[in-house]
């Protein structure tokens, strides 16, 4: 790879700048609100929102600088085509892509620190920062619903199946609950079970699968993978960019998911796809994850290799068949 001029380095760390500023936008409800008012100067818009005078003053003219806001004729404020993209309401909003870029920044700060001293404090670091943790689900939705909807969903045969015979679906970890309310969306007979460690998580996919007219068929709770219990056996789990969290505890976890299934039923394990080559972690798609996965660090966790998932299924009594999508695997373990 040949050495980036000073203007390359510079352009990235504006781009960085760039989804900061954005960022402060989201998390304080600045681009909802100036879309409802149309057009606002600072202190009206700093009113609305219910922040203060001089940080909106300034923040204004950082957005405005980086194209998040445009100027009218008479020196108003109002959103720019991009800004209006990081609504979070917003079609096909692109939110996550902000606050992962400042989740990002905060893992980069404590993975620098924590190499000296090789401790790894756990999940806990994804807490601390007070402004990012409600806002986790929404960019897991982002970034990953799309794909569900439009690559997985349609290719793995267990999901039509469980549909067809109005089966239940539990995910395990379901965040905002986004890949239930996308799997009711697609398939109109089958029943969720979401569960989730932390309660902001369970609030935000109750009033989403309301607002979205599916909550008779879906429900959430907030639960523990190493404890949960079911009100049935379920036709199928799912554990979504959540095994590697849990991956010393594979055996027992994965015997306590067999035992919770229907005969017939199935485990869906969508996990990134760790390459044996590290030479292909320089292709675009793969960056982010090598990023990632050193973060993970960080938590006490590893990206797995897809014939590694595959063996544990195996070793729990399921059957697995291994579906790639790019740098994603969904392995699909039948009992």
């Amino acid at each position: 790879m040949a050495l980036r001029s000073m203007d390359e380095l510079r352009q990235q760390a504006q781009g960085a700048l760039s989804l900061n500023i954005a960022f402060i936008g989201v998390v304080n409800g600045l681009f909802s609100t100036l879309h409802a008012l149309g057009t606002a100067d600072s202190a009206a818009l700093a009113a609305a929102a219910g922040m203060d005078t001089g940080y909106v003053l300034r923040w204004c003219d950082a957005a405005y600088a980086f194209g998040w806001l445009e100027l009218t004729d008479n020196g108003q404020w109002r959103l720019s085509e991009d800004g209006e993209s990081m609504r979070p309401e917003a079609e096909n909003s692109r939110v996550g892509v902000a606050v992962g870029a400042v989740l990002s920044a905060h893992m980069a700060e404590r993975a620098a620190g924590l190499m000296r001293t090789g401790e790894r404090p756990g999940e806990k670091v994804l807490a601390e920062r007070e402004t990012i943790l409600p806002w986790f689900g929404l960019m897991l939705e982002n970034n990953f619903r799309k794909t569900f909807e439009e690559k997985i969903c349609p290719a793995v045969p267990i999901f039509a199946e469980v549909d067809a015979r109005g089966g239940l679906a539990v995910d395990l970890g379901c965040g905002n609950g986004w890949y239930l309310r996308a799997l009711a969306a697609r398939c109109g007979h089958l029943r969720g079970l979401g569960l989730d460690g932390f309660a902001e998580n369970i609030r935000q996919a109750t009033e989403k699968a309301k607002r979205e007219g599916i909550a008779d068929r879906l429900h959430f709770d907030e639960g523990d993978i190493h404890q949960f219990s079911l009100p049935e056996t379920a036709d199928l789990i799912a554990m979504n960019r959540a095994l590697h969290h849990v991956w010393e505890n594979r055996g027992e976890i994965f015997q306590r998911l067999h035992a919770s299934l229907k005969p017939g039923g199935a485990i869906v394990i969508w996990e990134p796809a760790w390459p044996d080559d590290h030479r292909v972690l320089r292709e675009p798609p793969l960056r982010g994850m090598a990023f990632q996965n050193l973060t993970e660090h960080v938590q006490g966790n590893h990206f797995l290799h897809p014939e590694e998932i595959a063996a544990a299924l195996t070793e729990a009594g399921l059957t697995p068949e291994i579906f790639t999508f790019g740098s994603d695997v969904v392995v699909v373990g039948r009992a």
